[in-house]
């Protein structure tokens, strides 16, 4: 699978970030001077399934670019999940969320998907303006 870097306004979330989250996630980055782990994207509808608190820092940042890796949403290797006990979320309901920007409440929805590598470690140079 590889690495592919996307502009920042081209995605779609689909879920509500948690601030302190994303400035933990931003000083983190900030730190490591790189992106461990790419976001997980819906290569048809550009919605992000995985990863939302890693795109709004790199956003906070300014940065021009996301590093991405892109999947079939509708792949029967891709599960979709709730995180907190007695919820249900779909598939659908995920894509209607990022298709409509009417966000999912933060952590809503846990995506399970094999294969996919972790420490791609993309420097955070690459990702400005070109």
């Amino acid at each position: 699978m590889a690495i592919t870097l996307v502009p920042v306004g081209d995605l779609k979330e689909h879920e509500q970030t948690v601030d302190e989250n994303t400035m933990r996630v931003q000083r983190g980055l900030v730190r490591d001077g790189m992106v461990k782990d790419p976001i997980i994207v819906d290569s048809h509808s550009m919605v992000i399934l995985d990863g939302h608190h890693r795109y709004n820092a790199l956003k906070r940042m300014g940065y021009a670019y996301v590093p991405v890796y892109l999947v079939d949403y509708s792949s029967d290797h891709i599960v979709v999940a709730a995180w907190r006990t007695g919820e249900h979320v779909t598939k659908a309901e995920v894509m209607r969320a990022g298709l409509s920007g009417d966000l999912m409440p933060a952590k809503t929805s846990r995506h399970v998907l094999a294969d996919i590598p972790h420490g791609a470690n993309v420097p955070l140079a690459i990702l400005k303006e070109k």
